[in-house]
């Protein structure tokens, strides 16, 4: 049960996660005078939410393109090196 009539609540309808539908953030009286899309964003940022994904999906594709980018750099530098070697 939800006590309290001065209380904004902001409900989040996709959540991104499979368990969960929806959600429902109680904002502090202090920040109740920020527009919706602010509050929207702010609550997107703190769960992790980024387009309906989530974040640690995002971060985690980020990692293997950076670690794929660096032996592919790592094997072309050996490349040349090796080649450097054998033509002089």
């Amino acid at each position: 049960m939800i006590k309290g009539v001065n209380r904004q609540v902001l409900e989040i309808h996709d959540t991104g996660n499979q368990y969960f539908e929806k959600a429902l953030l109680f904002v502090k009286p202090e920040y109740s005078t920020l527009s919706e899309s602010r509050l929207r964003d702010a609550a997107q940022k703190a769960f992790g939410i980024c387009d309906g994904i989530p974040k640690c999906r995002k971060q985690k594709v980020a990692g293997i393109l950076i670690k794929a980018t660096s032996l592919i750099a790592s094997a072309g530098t050996g490349a040349l090196i090796t080649f450097y070697l054998i033509n002089q």
